[in-house]
């Protein structure tokens, strides 16, 4: 039975590379991968690109909010069978948008794997994130680290000048410039590196 995975984490805890490792995985057997990619992350130099900070890229589809995935995958599958569906930043997708990959996987048989953030800098989970952690049949956490070497789970936006923002859109695409990655406590107390 095909399965929705959903692989969270905060910010920088190597999702992209571990989406795209799994791809090469999939390729090396001789089996075909689609990769979907949210066309609001424009963080790449390329659009169409899911690119890791370690310097891994790989093509992928970008999907709009409008998108029925459902759809766009049995197009593709139709043209070339598709063995697993891989979808970065996974928490931008809508609740719809989560539905339709969950019937791929039943109806389908193809897996679907989604690799996104479970909250935003405020502490409150995205819409792709809320449906994924209440229909994916497999939820995982991908680990990464706080400046002080306790498990971070929560990602803070900073100002240019590294001060804590804790007002604003939900969605604001950015990197390290904009975003740090830190334990609760830290993150409760905004407290960015160790001289606070």
């Amino acid at each position: 039975m095909a399965k929705l995975y959903f692989n969270y984490s905060a910010m920088n805890a190597g999702k992209s590379t571990i989406l795209l490792q799994s791809s090469y995985n999939y390729h090396e057997r001789g089996m075909r991968t689609l990769l979907l990619k949210p066309a609001i992350d424009t963080r790449a130099d390329v659009a169409d690109e899911i690119t890791s900070r370690i310097g891994l890229t790989a093509r992928a589809d970008l999907i709009k909010p409008k998108d029925n995935l459902e759809t766009h995958i049995q197009d593709a599958h139709e043209k070339a069978p598709i063995d697993c569906v891989l979808v970065d930043e996974a928490q931008f997708l809508s609740e719809e948008q989560v539905w339709q990959l969950a019937r791929v996987a039943d109806d389908m048989r193809i897996p679907i794997m989604c690799y996104g953030l479970r909250t935003d800098f405020r502490g409150k989970l995205f819409p792709g994130s809320t449906a994924l952690l209440a229909v994916a049949d497999n939820i995982k956490e991908i680990k990464t680290l706080c400046w002080c070497g306790r498990k971070a789970t929560m990602t803070l936006r900073v100002s240019k000048s590294g001060v804590a923002v804790t007002r604003g859109a939900q969605v604001e695409i950015g990197g390290n410039d904009r975003y740090v990655t830190l334990c609760r406590r830290h993150w409760t107390a905004k407290e960015t590196r160790p001289d606070g």
